[in-house]
């Protein structure tokens, strides 16, 4: 009898383990979803999942100078100077992904991704939850650890929808007292909409909804081009941040746009 039951243990507990197996074949990670074709928006990140093994590769660069009152004198902004920001992720593990950015100011953001839930027949939504912490000074002074969840919806092969309520401490670096508020929680909302077969709009915007929150809340907008593996982005902001603590720190100015772009490279 004991022998019976460590045997229907044993076959059930494999029942379960292949079950999700079988499930995710027909899930491959691999293939191009249409409406949801890069692992961000413009700073804000999606749900798309990376396949085990795989990786990806991206640039950013924000420009200095604000668009506004720029000419051919500085021409249009592009002597101002840039924050470049270089991305790396990985495929660790199955529906997991772990990855760094290092930005031009010397801030380091080491993340990881887990895709909680599939949008799909058991669920309208995909969500993916998201645990970073970011280092200043090559990772040597100050931290600000984050958590935040990505809840996205797919129309087709032509809309993506985000809402991405996040958490980050210490974004106050220079506290008045003990008492004062050191950390801030932001609901990032974004879109992405595929106008041509290989052609892009997007747009997001990061509203801070408590805590520290100087400054004015970010946007961006952006144009994209995709090209094999390939994704190519025109951007306009109102602000330079590309990394948790930094939207959570607020955008430059309610009234410049600066110029930036994205260059990304997946490499499956």
């Amino acid at each position: 009898m004991t022998r019976s039951l460590v045997r229907l243990f044993a076959a059930s507990a494999l029942a379960v383990c292949l079950a999700p197996a079988a499930f995710a074949q027909d899930d491959d990670d691999a293939v191009l979803k249409p409406a949801e074709p890069d692992f961000t928006l413009v700073n804000l990140p999606t749900a798309l999942r990376l396949p085990v093994y795989k990786s990806s590769f991206r640039v950013t660069h924000r420009f200095n100078g604000p668009l506004k009152g720029s000419g051919i004198e500085d021409l249009f902004c592009l002597d101002e100077g840039a924050q470049i920001g270089l991305e790396y992720r990985f495929g660790i593990i199955k529906n997991g992904q772990i990855g760094f950015l290092r930005l031009s100011n010397k801030t380091i953001d080491l993340f990881a991704d887990y895709g909680v839930l599939r949008q799909g027949k058991a669920s309208p939504v995909e969500i993916s939850a998201s645990l970073s912490i970011e280092g200043t000074n090559n990772f040597k002074d100050s931290y600000s650890p984050s958590v935040a969840a990505v809840i996205s919806r797919r129309f087709g092969d032509v809309v993506a929808l985000y809402v991405e309520p996040t958490w980050v401490n210490n974004t106050n670096a220079l506290p008045k007292e003990v008492v004062d508020h050191n950390d801030t929680v932001y609901v990032g909302v974004g879109a992405r909409v595929r106008i041509r077969p290989t052609v892009y709009v997007v747009a997001e915007v990061v509203p801070r909804t408590s805590g520290y929150k100087p400054g004015t809340n970010q946007a961006s907008f952006a144009i994209e081009k995709r090209a094999g593996g390939h994704m190519f982005q025109l951007n306009v902001s109102n602000g330079a941040a590309a990394s948790p603590a930094s939207l959570a720190t607020g955008a430059f100015s309610k009234d410049n746009w600066y110029l930036g772009f994205n260059l990304a490279r997946k490499f499956y």
